[in-house]
């Protein structure tokens, strides 16, 4: 994680923050070329008494850059048709801010319902996030904090990594 945070330095690589009991992170990467990366991603995971086994993905990019796209399944690389002129379903905190998120479709891809894709801006940037199960998309709630992992400091040092990647 030391070594991505140097090779992104000034691109955010978002994480929920603090980390739930329990929940490690699973994956993490980048796009881009060497000292100019377009888009960051983290997956993290863990369990809900609802759901079981939950997987939570956020993407930051550039607009255009299609990561977001790429990991939600969706038709469209920028998710500003599906979420124009229509009220935020959701928002959360990043940083110091408050973004609001929209539902993004992903049934005209593959017709299955196994995740919840949300989408919004953050400092210039697409922000996606692609929750499974899609039932597990209720476990969000307004009190949902992300920080950029990069301004973290020394107890990102205890967080837990490893299980199974990410379906993407």
């Amino acid at each position: 994680m030391a070594e991505h945070l140097a090779r992104t330095a000034g691109f955010p690589t978002y994480l929920p923050w603090p980390l739930a009991a329990g929940w490690r992170v699973a994956d993490f990467g980048a796009v881009g070329e060497p000292g100019r990366p377009r888009a960051t991603l983290v997956s993290v995971h863990g369990v809900s008494p609802d759901d079981g086994g939950v997987s939570l993905t956020t993407i930051a990019e550039e607009p255009g850059c299609g990561l977001g796209a790429k990991v939600a399944g969706t038709v469209q690389t920028d998710p500003g048709a599906d979420i124009a002129n229509r009220r935020a379903d959701a928002r959360l905190r990043v940083g110091g801010s408050t973004v609001p998120m929209w539902t993004v479709s992903t049934h005209e891809v593959s017709g299955e319902l196994d995740r919840s894709v949300l989408a919004g801006e953050a400092d210039g940037r697409w922000l996606w996030l692609v929750v499974r199960p899609a039932s597990a998309l209720l476990l969000m709630h307004e009190a949902w904090h992300f920080a950029d992992a990069s301004g973290i400091g020394a107890p990102l040092l205890a967080v837990p990594f490893g299980s199974a990647p990410t379906e993407w």
